[in-house]
């Protein structure tokens, strides 16, 4: 078998650092879709919609955590998420949720331009879709 190179991942959120080390691979909710980074990747910069990141660590253990956008940055060594909010998804409060959907339906109803509507119902219709994805039915 042979073994992937490792590479070393940071998955930051303006609170803490929650990962820092050496993994083999991470997919993560890049706007353009779900994006799976192994070492030696191209450099790219990317936006990250609300999603979850799967982290595969060396050991082979996996992890996975929730984030509401952000972006990455990738290059052939390593990759960094800067994430506007994370959270393992073990942690994950469905509350969080249900209020970013209440704040982004107010923030639609005073939308001015459509612009800014169409951002938000995006970004609605990314947080339900994570709903779904996390939240037992």
């Amino acid at each position: 078998m042979v073994m992937a190179d490792n590479f070393n991942f940071e998955l930051v959120s303006p609170e803490r650092l929650l990962v820092s080390g050496s993994v083999s691979e991470v997919v993560i909710p890049a706007t353009e879709g779900e994006m799976t980074v192994m070492a030696n990747h191209a450099p790219t910069m990317t936006t990250i919609k609300p999603g979850i990141v799967t982290v595969k660590f060396a050991d082979g253990r996996k992890d996975r955590y929730v984030v509401f956008g952000g972006f990455a940055d990738i290059v052939p060594t390593g990759c960094t998420l800067l994430a506007e909010s994370a959270v393992h998804v073990d942690e994950f409060n469905r509350d969080d949720i249900a209020r970013r959907v209440e704040a982004a339906r107010a923030d639609l109803s005073t939308a001015t331009s459509d612009e800014q509507k169409f951002g938000i119902e995006t970004y609605l219709s990314q947080l339900t879709t994570l709903q779904g994805a996390i939240l037992p039915a």
